[in-house]
């Protein structure tokens, strides 16, 4: 197949992804029903022909709508039509939110990477798609700066991360939705609507469909290509602080037989707070400990917890550290000699 044969839209994701990297193995496609993801999948279809991997249509049913039986019964006859197999995941995401304390949005995005983790397990897949946008991409940028973010949030979604015994790739996090809906609609491709996106409920929603359009208008008409240089800026920091991260964790980080984490003050004297308050968020998440509830006060008060270990001061703080701490998701903290011990109950 040569370039000239594809549409404008797929020799940009064959460029975004080169086909020789995936078509020949087992892809996982997270496939909603909407128009950004029946794009990637009828681009990805059209990208695998010579291949001889297989690709599988993944879709699962947050059944918050009466309409999202109709949306997995749309996505599995496209599948067919296709030629390419697919599986159907679902859960009560309303009562998995009340029952968990997470929002909606929160509880859903769980369910669905788990669901999404299991299939390409089952499968074998060497590769799990979806179908982010740059204009997600500005959403989730300006999201996070409204809810209070760090340099790491700044970056917004990632391109690829692990997802399991896969990889996770989001391949047009450099694609406009209007190219989007211009692909669809030059192939005659229908695709799903979900009402929900209408929501104003949701502050997702609020910043695509109100704010956004007010920044664009009164602000700045390139705002959503500002907010992506800020994110790509922000990337370029982000991945100097982790190659810092990644040093320091093998010379401060233990972790005990018992599970206990310890951090050796020592280790990290020569490191500015912001390193070390980005080597607490590492070891906090390699543990799978709750990450939802901790923000920048409780990572200020663990890494001066942990220079006070060594005797120093600490104006920004109206009393010195306690010499233990409880943090969310009843994770002790406590001071030792020239370092902090870490255990969860």
């Amino acid at each position: 197949m040569s370039s000239s044969d594809l549409h404008g839209f797929e020799a940009s994701l064959a460029d975004s992804w080169n086909p020789a990297d995936w078509r020949d193995v087992t892809v996982v496609a997270a496939i909603s029903g909407g128009a950004d993801s029946v794009a990637l999948l009828r681009a990805l279809a059209r990208l695998k022909e010579n291949g001889v991997g297989r690709l599988i249509v993944a879709h699962f049913n947050h059944r918050l709508r009466r309409e999202a039986w109709d949306d997995e019964r749309f996505v599995t006859a496209l599948a067919e039509t296709l030629g390419v197999d697919s599986v159907v995941g679902g859960a009560d995401v309303a009562e998995t939110a009340a029952s968990s304390g997470e929002t909606i949005e929160e509880a859903a995005r769980r369910l669905r990477y788990a669901f999404l983790e299991r299939s390409a397990e089952r499968f074998g897949a060497r590769f799990v798609v979806t179908a982010h946008t740059a204009d997600d991409q500005a959403e989730t940028i300006l999201h996070r700066i409204v809810r209070g973010t760090g340099i790491g949030g700044l970056a917004g979604i990632a391109r690829t991360r692990p997802l399991g015994h896969a990889s996770l790739i989001r391949p047009m996090l450099g694609f406009r939705r209007r190219d989007v809906l211009a692909y669809v609609s030059d192939l005659g491709q229908c695709y799903r609507e979900d009402a929900s996106n209408e929501d104003r409920r949701y502050s997702r929603n609020r910043i695509r469909h109100e704010l956004l359009p007010l920044l664009a208008e009164s602000y700045n008409a390139q705002v959503v290509e500002a907010i992506l240089r800020l994110g790509g800026l922000a990337a370029e920091a982000q991945e100097v602080v982790d190659r810092v991260v990644e040093e320091k964790m093998g010379k401060a980080v233990c972790v005990e037989s018992d599970g206990c984490v310890r951090i050796c003050a020592k280790a990290l004297a020569d490191q500015p707070s912001y390193a070390v308050r980005e080597l607490l968020l590492r070891v906090w998440s390699e543990q799978n400990w709750p990450l939802q509830a901790m923000g920048c006060a409780q990572w200020t008060q663990m890494a001066e917890m942990l220079a006070s270990s060594r005797g120093k001061d600490f104006p920004t703080l109206d009393k010195a550290p306690h010499d233990k701490a409880i943090f969310p998701g009843a994770v002790a903290v406590e001071i030792v000699p020239d370092g902090l011990r870490l255990s969860r109950a």
